[in-house]
């Protein structure tokens, strides 16, 4: 290969994660005012009212029929809380960065801490992962331009900024001064991107998702969407420290696709994201099936 080859395939691969975000609409510039105002009258309904006019309660919902015209709905989607082992996600996502660099070998040892993290949310494994990926570098990737998942100018977003143990905060995110956070939004945007292939890679999506798949821990979204649609497919994070409670799904089923998190402070707090799960999803239509056009058979006459 040439050395203008060489230039204009290296441009090829700068600009490749540039075209694909081209393909795909800024998701917080996609609210669907109808569904929004669904949205609203659903939870008031369920008497959360009060919590999310306190800033005790952060919902965010996403319909993805299409996924290229997502439909967005919201409420405090950028407040930001603690969210104990939900950010957990952060490090799968830095976990595959490094492996896209080729800093790190997805082997069977690293894909087996990386189910026990999300999965089965084992701080352990979280912590040993956290280290393979870098502390400094995981707080830059989230806060680059690339990804963008923790943005002071929408009041932060995703953080890691301690391992998941005894051990002291070693970076605590810049505005809030909290350890492990998310808003309910950055959070839809990491679930979004992961679902249309722009998080590393499409194939390293793939593998992403398919972790977040088969939840060990199956309390809150879970439990209540479960229970309702025990054929549903639920691609999960959570987590729940003392009165803090959040999870962060893609839900597939009956011809559904969207995602939903939710994050809460309040002693009720799991109880809320177990019941606003159910009643959510009525907010959410199936994706119409594609029509099927018949071919007539050579020598048939065709119905008119």
């Amino acid at each position: 290969m040439d050395l203008r080859a060489a230039a204009v395939a290296a441009l090829a691969l700068l600009l490749c994660p540039l075209a694909q975000a081209l393909d795909f609409p800024v998701l917080r510039q996609s609210r669907a005012l109808e569904m929004q105002a669904a949205l609203h009258q659903s939870l008031e309904g369920l008497g959360l009212g009060t919590a999310i006019r306190n800033k005790r309660l952060a919902v965010s919902l996403v319909d993805l029929a299409d996924p290229r015209r997502p439909r967005m709905a919201g409420v405090n989607g950028d407040l930001m809380m603690y969210s104990a082992s939900l950010p957990k996600i952060a490090i799968l996502l830095g976990a595959f960065q490094r492996i896209e660099e080729g800093h790190l070998r997805l082997t069977p040892a690293l894909s087996s801490e990386l189910e026990a993290m999300i999965r089965h949310s084992s701080n352990r494994a979280a912590t040993r992962v956290l280290d393979q990926v870098g502390r400094e570098y995981l707080s830059e990737l989230l806060q680059s331009e690339r990804y963008a998942l923790y943005d002071p100018s929408h009041n932060g977003g995703l953080w890691v900024g301690k391992p998941y143990g005894s051990e002291q905060a070693y970076r605590r995110d810049p505005l809030h001064n909290i350890s492990h956070g998310a808003t309910t939004m950055q959070v839809a945007r990491f679930l979004y991107l992961m679902e249309t292939g722009r998080l590393v890679s499409p194939k390293a999506s793939a593998q992403m998702k398919a972790i977040m798949g088969d939840p060990a821990i199956r309390h809150k979204f879970v439990k209540g969407l479960a229970q309702a649609f025990p054929k549903a497919k639920i691609f999960r994070k959570s987590g729940t420290w003392r009165d803090y409670h959040s999870d962060g799904a893609v839900v597939e089923h009956d011809g559904k696709h969207y995602i939903l998190v939710a994050l809460s402070h309040d002693a009720q707090g799991g109880a809320w994201l177990e019941k606003l799960a159910v009643a959510v999803d009525a907010l959410i239509k199936p994706a119409p099936r594609p029509r099927v056009q018949l071919q007539p058979v050579a020598g048939t006459a065709v119905a008119r």
